[in-house]
């Protein structure tokens, strides 16, 4: 670049601030239309027959702000857009907002625990209205933080997770996957959360450790042990291994006389090889009710299953004396009763054990017989594999690839079904006599085959369920004028906590309603900590708000600092000492900036041997620092850039032209500044944007070429 008759823009003779400069660039962005990459055609920026680059963004709740992990997630897509649309690609990146079915609920029902009320009390109707209102309300609070954080994503194909085609669609899916019988209706163990009476999958399931007293009792010729008496009123069988010698007198089948919590009762030997027969004693009574294990014990044996425990956390009528109390408060009235029946063994005071919970309120899970909705996993994880395994689908780590493969391999079947009014309502219906179910797409059964009367399901999905499908919803499917362009998509960058919850749906719903891959990529980015590398939480009191740290910061400086030291799949600790030294390396541009556009015009365009080995040197390090960006390793390019930006261009390149004094030396020397300053602004862009967009306003004097859809430099 020659400009002529450069003059110093007065608005580098002051500090760069990025309170004064964000905003307004922003909005120059947004109204060129140049996130849409239609317009980007349209106006010549980029051919039609260009290659596409795809993201679909990981939709944030729709229920408040964003948060540190967000602006991470956000930044990285951010940069991995803008490059690609500055080497000329049909770059696009769909945002997105997810209404967040059972987290959202959990939300709203936090305030209106503030204001004295419940959901309970609430009809149906006026309880999804107000959610509503709250949920659109938000949306906009975080799609503006969106925006502060600079995200270059298409707001003219955003798409909310409720939108009316969204909602239809996934009822379609649901429609089609009971058709291929891939659904199915079913009582089975489900995770229940009392507290929020709904049932939950085990993706919104933790588990815990927690110290409780571990019993042993006397049942019948037998020791038993339990951290749970509360759910062994209706125990009638005992399991033991059938290779266990200990007990090889008895057999399977052979019935016996115990007395119990409530009396003497009849229990049956059972013999399965599930038992472990290092555990307690080896022995064990099982509850098919409340327990996985025992359930599928249960089923593999034609066993009884019998409710203890009511959808409350309460004793249900088979407990006798104890009915109606919360298992809580009941279990130590229970190991009373049988400690002076002279049936407690023993107590071990300290048994530690995982114990699920669920993942918003921390309510012990209780499991319970439900009828629900479940996919059939096996087959869809099958397909999923598959691909995997041929290498059409590459990770990033690549040991996240393992992971994938586990989950997949060890498929359980899919609980959709929840209980909360806020959602997509499935489209449904059940027999009254029979309980069996229908998908009822049209809203037009009435009668089972039985003979029952139809209801409509009042249960809403999963919210995993329509994320699932989101790579395709995004783009308008069933619709298929983007999706035929842009699916698969080229890279799905989220949290590495999601490769067995969020990513293995995508993978499973691409194929089956598209037949193809969701995304080439997948790049995973760890969590973003605290300074000492704690975990953020409310409770802590350590939880850091983009927002907040770009009206101090600014964006770029922000950006920098979650980028710089983050590799793929690992925490990062984020501290504002790291962020200031970002907005240092701003202040720092700027002034280089002013450095080199103060000095005299060029008198011709020659360049000498000894400028021609630093361009060289600059054209190495940025198809270095371009293969890099190629390759995922951000972190690499950015510390990269920073480098060499402040210490060799800025600390030796710049001190030495000061040094110039022959008349040709100093115009090839300046030819040679700006030709880096131009394309080390360029290759900064995708990494700090704002800073980068206004100095090449500047540059240029013109605000109508905009660096945002400039070609990337290159040799």
């Amino acid at each position: 670049m020659n400009p002529k008759d450069i003059n110093i823009d007065p608005k580098l003779l002051s500090p760069y601030n990025p309170a004064e400069t964000e905003a307004r660039i922003y909005k120059i962005w947004e109204d060129s239309g140049f996130f849409n990459p239609d317009v980007c055609i349209e106006k010549g920026v980029t051919n039609a027959d260009a290659k596409p680059f795809t993201i679909i963004m990981p939709p944030p709740n729709a229920n408040g702000r964003l948060h540190a992990g967000h602006g991470l997630v956000m930044t990285l897509q951010d940069i991995m857009t803008r490059y690609h649309r500055m080497k000329g690609e049909k770059a696009l990146w769909v945002p997105g907002a997810d209404h967040a079915g059972f987290e959202t609920q959990i939300v709203y029902e936090r305030k209106l625990e503030k204001e004295g009320r419940s959901r309970f009390d609430m009809s149906p109707e006026d309880l999804y209205k107000e959610i509503y209102n709250f949920t659109i309300e938000s949306k906009q609070f975080m799609e503006a933080d969106v925006r502060r954080i600079g995200a270059s994503c298409d707001w003219s194909r955003e798409k909310f997770t409720l939108d009316p085609t969204v909602v239809k669609t996934v009822q379609q899916t649901f429609d089609k996957m009971f058709k291929d019988d891939l659904i199915y209706r079913g009582d089975r163990i489900v995770n229940w959360c009392a507290k929020h009476q709904t049932s939950l999958s085990d993706l919104e399931t933790e588990f815990k450790e927690k110290a409780d007293k571990f019993y042993y009792f006397e049942y019948g010729p037998f020791t038993i042990g339990t951290a749970r008496p509360e759910t062994k009123f209706g125990d009638k069988y005992v399991v033991m291994h059938p290779d266990d010698k200990r007990y090889a007198q008895y057999r399977h089948g052979d019935k016996f006389t115990a007395e119990w919590i409530n009396g003497p009762i009849e229990a049956t030997i059972i013999k399965d090889d599930s038992i472990d027969m290092e555990f307690g004693t080896g022995v064990m009574t099982i509850t098919p009710w409340h327990s996985n294990v025992d359930f599928d014990i249960a089923i593999k044996h034609n066993l009884d299953k019998e409710q203890i425990i009511d959808f409350k956390g309460k004793l249900l009528p088979i407990a006798g004396e104890f009915e109606g109390q919360h298992i809580s408060k009941a279990r130590a009235l229970i190991v009373e009763k049988l400690d002076k029946k002279g049936l407690l063994v023993k107590v071990d005071e300290a048994y530690k054990h995982n114990v699920k919970v669920c993942y918003k309120c921390e309510t012990v899970i209780e499991p319970q017989i439900k009828d629900q909705w479940f996919v059939k996993m096996a087959p869809l994880a099958k397909r999923a594999l598959e691909v995997v395994e041929a290498g059409k689908i590459k990770f990033y780590p690549s040991n996240y690839e393992k992971i994938f493969k586990y989950w997949m391999e060890n498929t359980i079947d899919w609980n959709i079904s929840r209980q909360i009014i806020w959602g997509i309502p499935i489209p449904a219906k059940i027999c009254e006599k029979c309980k069996k179910g229908y998908s009822d797409l049209e809203d037009t059964l009435t009668t089972c085959e039985c003979g029952g009367n139809l209801k409509k399901d009042t249960d809403t999905f999963d919210t995993w369920f329509s994320s699932g499908q989101w790579t395709l919803l995004a783009l308008g499917y069933p619709d298929l004028k983007d999706v035929n362009i842009y699916h698969p998509t080229s890279v799905m960058e989220t949290g590495a906590d999601l490769i067995f919850k969020w990513i293995p749906r995508m993978v499973i719903f691409a194929l089956y309603l598209k037949d193809e891959i969701a995304f080439k990529d997948v790049y995973l980015n760890g969590m973003v900590n605290d300074e000492k590398n704690q975990k953020m939480s409310k409770s802590k009191g350590n939880v850091i708000s983009p927002v907040e740290l770009i009206d101090v910061y600014g964006a770029d400086a922000l950006r920098m600092a979650l980028v710089v030291g983050n590799t793929p799949g690992t925490d990062l600790a984020l501290s504002k000492d790291k962020i200031k030294g970002y907005k240092n390396f701003a202040n720092k541009i700027w002034n280089i900036t002013r450095f080199v556009l103060s000095n005299p015009e060029p008198i011709n365009n020659e360049i000498n041997d000894t400028d021609k080995k630093l361009i060289e040197e600059f054209d190495l390090l940025i198809a270095d620092y371009t293969k890099d960006i190629e390759e995922y390793r951000l972190y690499m390019a950015a510390e990269k850039i920073y480098h060499y930006v402040w210490h060799r261009f800025a600390d030796e390149i710049l001190e030495e032209s000061k040094l110039v004094e022959d008349a040709n030396a100093k115009s090839s020397r300046q030819n040679t500044l700006l030709y880096i300053l131009e394309n080390f602004i360029k290759a900064l862009h995708p990494f700090m944007p704002f800073l980068t967009e206004e100095l090449w306003s500047i540059i240029l004097r013109s605000d109508k070429q905009l660096l945002l859809v400039s070609a990337w430099p290159k040799k």
